[in-house]
């Protein structure tokens, strides 16, 4: 058995998020206290008890993911499991590759809190309210979601944004843009297009001054060397060195999360089973229609543990 570890990113958040693991375990309680040390503020509280509008703000979304697939990888390991038995690679959707680099003991948690609180908060400043927007393009290929997103900028911006797999594309832009694009896409024969309920438009050229935020942040921090290699979303490809995924964090911002590729890389290098830390189950699924022969758990309770130690450790 070959294993990939996978941690979710902006969309798999729910209310009561890392609540049972809190109480059920001290590591995870741990965890969620020196987040909330390090930020100043109860984001715990939010996570555990909402409300929701409070916990989808992305300032406060990208924090409590990652503290979310840390605490788990820490249960873990309280529970007598070691993280990288069988682990290939860590590979993280978005945000997620914070949430890999803590758990490859390559970012102190702490410093890995406060970038992408500035991550956060830099995201939503680089557009105004309402003038940017995301839509998903159901059934939509890659080549597709290229070909509509160009059509449909005009002079404004119009990129893919997510390629996350077969049939799951998303594009990201400013909201005049997007909507001829959603038109296009009827046109096209795209079967189903979704406005994503998100309050900017994120991976485009439109978070520039986002990136820019992010480099300087992340001059700031020193990161250790890597147990495992972590696949970039930039590149699709396993990073091994620390000053070069500074680099691609920085480019992540304004390009494409490689999702699809990501998990074809791992399992064309024989990773046939999948491990998503964190909440809820979106890699899972994304996993099963980009692969459907390899296995993957998904853990975020305390119930999980148990397929977890029965199946794997």
């Amino acid at each position: 058995m070959s294993i990939g570890l996978l941690m979710p990113g902006q969309g798999s958040q729910s209310v009561g998020m890392g609540k049972s693991l809190s109480n059920s375990f001290e590591s995870a309680r741990l965890v969620f206290e020196e987040v909330d040390n390090t930020l100043n503020k109860h984001l715990s509280r939010i996570m555990f008890d909402g409300p929701l509008e409070e916990l989808t703000l992305t300032q406060n979304t990208q924090p409590a993911l990652m503290a979310t697939s840390v605490a788990v990888a820490r249960v873990i390991k309280e529970s007598g499991g070691d993280i990288f038995k069988n682990a290939k690679y860590l590979a993280g959707h978005s945000l997620g590759e914070y949430s890999a680099l803590v758990i490859n003991d390559s970012l102190k948690l702490s410093d890995a809190a406060k970038l992408l609180d500035t991550r956060g908060k830099a995201m939503q400043e680089s557009v105004p309210l309402g003038q940017g927007a995301m839509a998903a393009l159901i059934g939509a290929n890659i080549d597709q979601a290229i070909e509509i997103a160009s059509l449909s900028k005009d002079t404004e911006v119009c990129q893919v944004a997510n390629d996350n797999a077969p049939g799951q594309v998303v594009i990201s832009g400013t909201k005049a843009a997007i909507d001829r694009a959603i038109s296009i896409s009827k046109e096209k024969g795209v079967r189903k297009t979704i406005i994503l309920p998100v309050s900017a438009p994120f991976h485009c050229s439109l978070m520039l001054p986002a990136a820019e935020k992010m480099a300087k942040a992340l001059e700031e921090v020193t990161f250790s060397n890597f147990k495992l290699p972590i696949i970039s979303n930039v590149t699709a490809k396993p990073e091994f060195n620390s000053e070069n995924i500074k680099k691609l964090l920085v480019e992540q911002v304004t390009k494409m999360v490689r999702w699809r590729e990501t998990i074809n890389y791992m399992v064309e290098d024989n990773v046939d089973y999948f491990m998503e830390l964190g909440s809820g189950k979106v890699l899972a699924g994304l996993v099963k229609r980009i692969s459907p022969d390899c296995s993957v758990l998904s853990l975020q309770e305390p119930n999980d543990l148990d397929s977890l130690f029965k199946k794997i450790l």
